[in-house]
């Protein structure tokens, strides 16, 4: 009871520090963007921690599966600790910021080339953005897809390599995928590798869909302000966080149906065997 408590209590104070990172980083925030990040913050923590304090699943896949929702976590953490640092480095800059902006000013200059999702979000800059503004929007995007891909190359090593997840001990369906009914129609089998393809085409599709989708929102007149700092690290995160996770879902899924299907054909020889005793 007292581990279940302390864990869910630093998770919860975990997300509500994401939440609000940006806000307490940033210089010049107003109070009343404070306060709504605040309250987001509380609603987040809360939601976390009554997640992980219940011994019974409700939302949250893959709960007692660890790295999975480690990595995306700490994939999402320093994704807006980079972007934070460097936007704040703009105003007060630092020997910190000033390594990162090198750093992810030349990570964002080798992934902008034509039709590349990173060439995709600077093009939604505005007309009348400055050079540096433009600079700072190539550097944000590059790092995001960066982490992204690092994120779910170690993902997918972890599920090749280390055996993910059996070497953690019994998977157990119901708490880690609450959301799935095994019993709403057909095959389990054929619907997790479904559901497998689906995540990972939308996963790699979604870099380029997004910014397809704010370029048309903008002829409506509801443009992004990607001059802003906040949208900035909020709309980068969002964009190479949502991909990622989709594609790690869909290898997750399939893990689990090819871990079905093995503990199927064992069964199958094993009944054919004692009938053939």
């Amino acid at each position: 009871m007292i581990k279940r408590l302390v864990s869910a209590g630093a998770r919860a104070f975990l997300v509500a520090l994401v939440i609000a990172m940006p806000t307490m980083m940033l210089p010049g925030v107003s109070v009343d963007t404070t306060q709504i990040v605040v309250l987001l913050s509380l609603v987040g923590g809360a939601l976390t921690f009554v997640e992980y304090f219940s011994a019974y699943p409700s939302l949250l896949e893959f709960r007692d599966a660890p790295p999975y929702n480690r990595m995306r976590f700490l994939a999402l953490f320093f994704t807006i600790l980079l972007m934070s640092v460097i936007a704040r480095g703009q105003v007060h800059p630092t020997t910190l910021s000033g390594l990162l902006t090198a750093a992810g000013g030349a990570v964002g200059g080798a992934m902008d080339f034509t039709f590349s999702p990173v060439r995709l979000m600077v093009l939604l800059a505005p007309g009348d953005a400055t050079l540096g503004q433009m600079d700072l929007l190539r550097t944000s995007a590059g790092l995001a897809y960066l982490i992204s891909l690092v994120s779910l190359l170690a993902f997918v090593l972890c599920v090749r390599m280390l055996n993910w997840p059996i070497r953690y001990g019994a998977f157990n369906f119901w708490v880690n995928l609450p959301l799935f009914d095994p019993t709403a129609g057909g095959d389990i089998l054929n619907r997790l590798k479904r559901d497998a393809h689906v995540n990972v085409v939308l996963g790699f599709l979604l870099p380029f869909v997004i910014p397809a989708v704010l370029k048309s929102a903008s002829v409506f007149s509801y443009e992004i302000a990607l001059t802003e700092p906040q949208t900035l690290i909020w709309t980068m995160s969002a964009w190479a966080f949502l991909p990622s996770s989709l594609i790690m879902r869909g290898v997750a899924l399939m893990r689990i149906a090819d871990l079905i299907e093995e503990k199927r054909r064992r069964a199958y020889a094993q009944a054919e065997m004692q009938a053939a005793v």
